[in-house]
């Protein structure tokens, strides 16, 4: 374990190439020698044996976080026994949310937040209002994510008594990356258990094989158990279960047949309404539990193999679920797919022991993100795992879900959920004109329809504010034509608008200057006194010259008030020859420490707009030296890599994704890194993957060569394709 005052230290080019010139080059310096041969001569990496080496195998159960299967939209969390069975693990999709009644006689509209000095004027933001408690409570934990269901085994004993997880023997699990499936094995009362759990790609659809000779002897059965929704006045996690079993009479649940081997059963928890239906083959049984009112069983006949799916629907669906071995089929063509697309890493040359664990993490995080992180809306921290901040997603980490589907080739992925920005545009125009700026203002922790979730960094917070640059970018750079350039167009001008009204002018030609008041992402600072934080500053910069850049190439001429501000912005805040978090901040590296690292984060996750790099050079040792390691996030271990890998210290960059802080479960899920926070945190694998691509592709300005983000010391044999650099 590391101290609470350890800290980073110890751990331990030419710029030059145009960016373009690095994405053409891109897949020719990652093709190396491996096992398979392309279609173009070109040896390829086996993709089959790099992903199957790092199936999950496991023969104890983790209470506290599932293995999963799912496709991005839905997720289903398994137990030891491949369902969830002695574990209420959370079955989940893009749209299933609930919300409890308002306050009595209280209106959205009632909320008036709290008026902030902003550049001499009176703003109302959101950031409480101490006459309204119960409505301000209301609007952060409203609408929650819901817990759709629970799929487990009834496991009876010779006696007639249920089954405990001490009962069972022998147990056995397996899932298997490269088709998505996840196998399960064990021994109740000496007869054996085998269970296979597969998700339907394209419908949120959990298939579920039982084999035992107990269904024959009515000792195994399957139930289907569902819970009222996490409610308001919870904390704002909800780890490592998600919703209520112990209030039967505050919901209800209604089961109708649809012939002999199908059932639907519809659960209505106050406004939210769903359906469930069942399909199952041969002469099985769904039947209400008679002791447990939202508890079914389906109960086998004279075979020894139980096969059903379960198919969750927002409104009851014409069409029969598909078959259980149909689900099997999907999946087994539809993950081959996943793991040829894209990019793909090899270490196994590598004589740098540690080669795979990085490998693991670099494998695992793909099928991780790929279950919980590829749907129609942006995701929250914790996925489709439980519900972290009521389940909602936060706009500012959008960039550390996101991003590394760019860099990885897989932008069907990433594509499913890149307009939640057209979906927010008049939401967040609306926001910027009530307070007086102009453009669109994106939100921090938002509902999906726009609402903004009160509290002091959600209203305060800016840095998502240019992401729709950095995406836009990415995309441009993977697609340069004029579609990418007309699909991001609107937002990206609306977001230019914001960002250059915000930027204050001081005096007439004077400087501008961020803030106050403003949430540094670190979310460290007194927002009313805080103004030029330097990350912030980097940020508006690089958006302002991307959103110039997308005016020149759609033949628009360059905006003249964007260009004052560029040319005048405040520069980045110096002390003592080191950035430092925002300007005039006291105490920095004693008091201002925490939390994440902003002042590296200008050259490291954005590409150094405004940085000098002997400046940014010593900021990053002094980092080393002060920062508690304990303060982090697990995203901010990626952050610190990017950044050693610009500075050119590559090994630093690899000790920092291998850091015994920056921690991975066993079954591959990224812990949070920050006490008080629930795992998993998959910003942390996101961040991972982006880094990893950098270090293996480069990025805009960085050296020429193959992984120059990995040393070069003959330890480290890193294997690419597929990759595109970063930015």
């Amino acid at each position: 374990m590391v101290n609470r005052r350890s800290v980073l230290h110890g751990m331990g080019g030419t710029l030059a190439a145009p960016l373009a010139a690095r994405v053409l080059a891109a897949e020719s310096e990652g093709r190396v020698a491996t096992a398979e041969n392309g279609a173009d001569g070109v040896e390829r990496i086996d993709r089959q044996a790099l992903v199957s080496r790092h199936d999950l195998h496991r023969t104890s159960d983790d209470t506290e976080l599932p293995v999963q299967v799912g496709n991005g939209r839905f997720a289903f969390g398994a137990d030891i026994t491949g369902l969830q069975t002695f574990a209420p693990f959370a079955t989940m999709a893009d749209w299933g949310w609930h919300s409890d009644p308002l306050p009595h006689g209280r209106r959205v509209e009632d909320y008036r937040g709290t008026i902030w000095d902003t550049y001499g004027r009176p703003v109302y933001y959101w950031t409480g209002d101490e006459d309204q408690p119960e409505l301000h409570h209301w609007l952060r934990e409203n609408p929650h994510r819901v817990n759709l269901g629970r799929i487990g085994l009834t496991l009876t004993r010779a006696d007639g008594t249920p089954a405990s997880p001490d009962d069972l023997t022998e147990t056995r699990q397996h899932l298997e990356l490269w088709t998505g499936r996840l196998r399960s094995r064990f021994l109740f009362d000496g007869r054996p258990v085998e269970v296979e759990t597969t998700c339907d790609p394209e419908t949120d659809a959990v298939a579920v094989r039982v084999t035992s000779p107990l269904i024959r002897l009515g000792r195994l059965a399957v139930f289907l158990d569902f819970p009222y929704s996490t409610a308001a006045g919870q904390d704002k996690f909800s780890a490592p279960y998600v919703g209520f079993w112990d209030r039967p009479d505050d919901h209800t649940t209604e089961l109708r047949r649809r012939g002999a081997r199908r059932a639907v059963i519809t659960h209505r928890l106050d406004e939210t309404v769903y359906a469930v239906d069942v399909a199952w083959r041969g002469a099985a049984r769904l039947t209400r539990d008679d002791d447990r009112l939202h508890r079914y069983h389906l109960a086998g006949g004279r075979s020894e193999t139980l096969a059903a799916t379960v198919l969750f629907t927002p409104e009851p669906a014409t069409a029969p679920p598909p078959t259980a071995d149909a689900v099997e089929r999907a999946s087994a063509h539809w993950w081959p797919r996943f793991w040829r697309s894209g990019g793909a890493v090899d270490l196994a040359g590598s004589a740098d022991q540690r080669w795979r664990e990085l490998e693991r993490r670099i494998v695992l995080s793909q099928y991780h993100l790929a279950v919980n992180e590829a749907g129609g809306e942006p995701p929250q921290e914790s996925g489709l795992v439980n519900n972290g901040w009521y389940g909602k997603f936060h706009t500012e980490m959008y960039w550390w879900h996101a991003t590394h589907y760019a860099l990885w080739n897989r932008w069907p992925l990433l594509d499913r959920s890149t307009d939640i920005y057209e979906r927010l545009l008049p939401s967040a125009r609306d926001r910027a004109a009530e307070q007086g700026f102009a453009g669109a203002r994106w939100p921090k922790m938002t509902t999906a329809e726009g609402r903004e979730s009160p509290n002091i960094p959600t209203a305060l917070l800016i840095w998502q504010q240019p992401h729709v640059m950095f995406l836009a970018e990415l995309d441009y750079q993977a697609h340069p034509r004029r579609d990418t350039l007309r699909k991001w167009q609107e937002v990206l001008f609306a977001t230019a608008e914001f960002m250059a009204s915000f930027a204050h002018q001081e005096s007439e030609g004077g400087r501008y200057v961020l803030g106050p008041p403003v949430m540094t992402a670190n979310e460290r600072n007194d927002s009313a006194t805080t103004s030029n934080p330097a990350f912030e500053l980097s940020y508006w910069r690089f958006g302002l010259r991307v959103a110039q850049q997308w005016r020149e190439r759609l033949g628009l001429g360059r905006e003249p008030h964007w260009d004052d501000v560029l040319a005048n912005l405040a520069p980045l805040p110096v002390q003592d020859g080191l950035y430092v978090l925002y300007e005039g901040v006291e105490d920095m590296w004693t008091v201002h420490n925490t939390n994440h690292p902003d002042p590296i984060a200008p050259f490291g996750m954005l590409p150094g707009d405004g940085v000098d790099v002997e400046i940014m050079r010593a900021t990053a040792e002094q980092v080393y030296r002060t920062w508690p390691v304990d303060d982090l996030y697990s995203w901010d271990f990626p952050l610190l890599a990017m950044n050693a890998a610009r500075l050119g210290d590559p090994r630093r960059a690899v000790d920092f994704l291998l850091h015994e802080r920056f921690g991975f479960t066993e079954t591959g899920l990224p812990a949070s890194g920050k006490s008080g926070v629930p795992s998993p945190y998959f910003p942390g694998a996101g961040g991972l993957l982006y880094a990893v691509a950098m270090m293996c592709a480069g990025w805009g300005d960085g050296p020429a060569g193959a992984a120059p983000g990995f040393p070069d010391d003959g330890r480290w044999t890193v294997r690419w394709e597929g990759l595109a650099p970063a930015l």
